[in-house]
C-alpha cells in the first residue's frame, strides 16, 4: 500500500520559510538604521519583519504568531536554524527573547507598507519567484510543449481575488454614543469597493490580483506576482500589467490561463506584444436565466463572420470558402435549404508564431478543410490589424487559438481550477476569513507573506525530493 496523504505540518512551514533565501534578501531591503538620528538599536535583525510576515499565513494571525514564538521549543529552532544557514553572519543571529506583535507592527507600518519601499519588495519578490520556478522545473524555455501543444508547466495562470475587510461597515456609515449622543462614523476599509465577480455576484472588499505557475506534483506552486486592484472593474488591466512585468523574467512561458475577464483588448496585447497564447473561452451571446448556471445549452454561443478565403483545390480549380468564428472556434458557414446558417468547425493542425521586424508577434493557425475540398489546408491569423478595425471585426475577441472545442482545450484550462485553489487557500489563512489588517498596502504585504509562504514549500519540498530526504522528518523533531 502506498503511504497515505498527509497535510502540511506548521513545523515544515517553518523551517520552509526560514531555508528560503528569499526572506534575506527581502530583509535586506528594509532600511539601515542611521547611528547619527539616536534611538534604540533595533532588537531584531530586519529579516525577522519578513519571517514574522510569512509567519502570519501559517498561524492565521500576528497574535497566534507572537503566541508560538514564545514556545521556547519553537523560538529555540528558529534561532538554530539561522545560525546553521548563516554562521558567519552574526548580524543575522537571534537574541534569545523571541519576537513580539509590537515589534512586527512598527516594523510592517513603518517599512513594509511603506509604498515605496513595498515596491520594491514586490520587485524584490517577483525575481526571486522567478528564480524559484525554474529551479523546480517551471517555465523551462528547454522544457515540454510548443505552441501547437502547450504543456501546463509552462503556462502562466491568474484570477483576482476579494478580501473581505475587517469591518463590516460602509463609508460613511454612522453610530450614536448612548452615553454622550454623538454621532461616531464606523470603522471601515477606507480602500474597499464592490467589485463583481464572475458569476455575476457582487463582492465587497479589496481586490487582488494572483500570477503564478506550477508543476504536475503536489506543492508545486509558484506565486510569481501580484497587486492590488486600484477600483472596480481595473482586474483585467491590473492582471495584464502583472504578466507584462512577469514575462520577461519566465522566457519559457508559451500562454496565459485566465477567464474571461480577458477581452479582446488584452489578447491582442498577450499575442502582439508578449508573445503569449490565451487560453480561456469566449463570451456567451446570451445565457438562459431557467437553466442551472453549469448546466448543458445554457451558453449560446457568438457567431461572427471573419474572412473570405480562396483556396486552390486539388484538381487546380479554385473555391472561395467563408469562415466564421463560434466559440471561438474557427469553422465555415453554410446555408441549408431552409436558409439556417450551419456550422462546420475546422480542426486544427498547428498553432504558429513569428516575430516581425517591428518586434511585435504575429500568430495564425493552420488548419484542415473537409474532405470535400481535398488533403488542403488554410491558414487564418490571429491577431487583429488595422484591417480589422476598419471592418469593425475585433478578432482577439472571437477568435482562440485554442478554442474549447479543441482536443488540448479541457487540459490546459483546468489550471483555472488551480487559480480558485489559490484563493481559497489565502482565505484559509485569513483569521475568520477576514483582512489580517486596514488599507490595500498593509494587506498587500500580507499577501507577499502568503507568497512567501507557498512558494518556501514548494521549494522546500522540490529540494527534499532530489535530496532523497523525507521533508516531513520534523514531525518528531518537535
Amino acid at each position: 500500500m502506498g503511504r497515505p496523504r498527509v497535510g502540511v505540518s506548521a513545523f515544515e512551514r517553518i523551517e520552509a520559510i526560514l531555508s528560503n533565501p528569499e526572506i534575506y534578501e527581502l530583509g535586506e531591503l528594509v532600511p539601515a538604521q542611521d547611528p547619527s538620528a539616536g534611538g534604540r538599536r533595533r532588537t531584531y535583525p530586519d529579516f525577522m519583519l519578513i519571517l514574522y510576515e510569512a509567519l502570519i499565513s501559517v498561524y492565521g494571525s500576528a497574535r497566534q504568531v507572537e503566541a508560538e514564538l514564545a514556545h521556547p521549543k519553537v523560538w529555540s529552532f528558529i534561532r538554530t536554524h539561522v545560525r546553521k544557514m548563516h554562521p558567519r553572519r552574526r548580524d543575522l543571529h537571534l537574541p534569545r527573547e523571541p519576537m513580539r506583535r509590537h515589534h512586527y507592527i512598527y516594523g510592517r507600518n513603518r517599512y513594509l507598507a511603506d509604498p515605496e519601499l513595498l515596491e520594491q519588495f514586490v520587485d524584490a519578490h517577483r525575481q526571486a519567484a522567478a528564480r524559484t520556478a525554474r529551479e523546480v522545473g517551471l517555465l523551462d524555455p528547454n522544457g515540454p510543449g510548443s505552441f501547437t501543444r502547450p504543456h501546463r508547466s509552462r503556462l502562466l495562470y491568474g484570477d483576482g481575488k476579494v478580501v473581505t475587510p475587517l469591518f463590516k461597515a460602509k463609508p460613511g456609515e454612522t453610530r450614536v454614543d448612548t452615553e454622550t449622543g454623538e454621532v461616531i462614523p464606523k470603522r471601515h476599509e477606507p480602500d474597499a469597493g464592490l467589485h463583481f465577480e464572475g458569476t455575476g455576484e457582487t463582492a465587497w472588499g479589496t481586490k487582488f490580483v494572483l500570477v503564478a505557475a506550477r508543476g504536475e506534483t503536489e506543492h508545486s506552486r509558484v506565486i510569481l506576482d501580484f497587486e492590488s486592484v486600484p477600483k472596480p472593474g481595473a482586474e483585467a488591466t491590473t492582471a495584464l500589467e502583472c504578466i507584462r512585468r512577469t514575462t520577461p523574467l519566465v522566457p519559457g512561458a508559451t500562454g496565459v490561463v485566465y477567464d474571461t475577464a480577458f477581452r479582446g483588448t488584452h489578447h491582442q496585447t498577450l499575442l502582439r506584444e508578449l508573445g503569449l497564447l490565451p487560453i480561456n473561452r469566449v463570451t456567451a451571446a446570451k445565457a438562459d436565466a431557467n437553466r442551472p448556471r453549469r448546466g448543458e445549452g445554457r451558453r449560446v454561443e457568438k457567431t461572427v463572420r471573419i474572412e473570405d478565403k480562396t483556396v486552390t483545390l486539388p484538381d487546380g480549380s479554385k473555391a472561395s470558402i467563408t469562415l466564421y468564428a463560434r466559440g471561438g472556434g474557427v469553422g465555415i458557414g453554410r446555408l441549408d435549404d431552409r436558409g439556417n446558417m450551419g456550422f462546420v468547425e475546422l480542426r486544427r493542425i498547428r498553432t504558429q508564431r513569428a516575430r516581425d521586424q517591428s518586434g511585435k508577434y504575429r500568430w495564425y493557425n493552420h488548419y484542415a478543410l473537409p474532405a470535400e475540398y481535398g488533403d488542403t489546408t488554410i491558414t487564418v491569423r490571429l491577431h487583429g490589424t488595422a484591417d480589422d478595425d476598419q471592418r469593425g471585426l475585433n478578432r482577439p475577441e472571437n477568435v482562440r487559438p485554442i478554442p474549447p472545442t479543441d482536443p488540448d482545450f479541457t487540459e490546459l484550462f483546468r489550471r483555472r481550477n488551480d487559480a480558485e485553489s489559490i484563493n481559497r487557500a489565502l482565505d484559509d489563512t485569513l483569521y475568520l476569513r477576514r483582512a489580517h489588517s486596514i488599507g490595500h498596502h498593509r494587506q498587500l504585504v500580507n499577501v507577499l507573506g502568503y507568497a512567501l509562504m507557498v512558494n518556501s514549500l514548494t521549494l522546500h519540498r522540490h529540494r527534499h525530493r532530489h535530496r532523497g530526504r523525507p521533508p516531513d522528518r520534523l514531525a518528531t523533531a518537535a
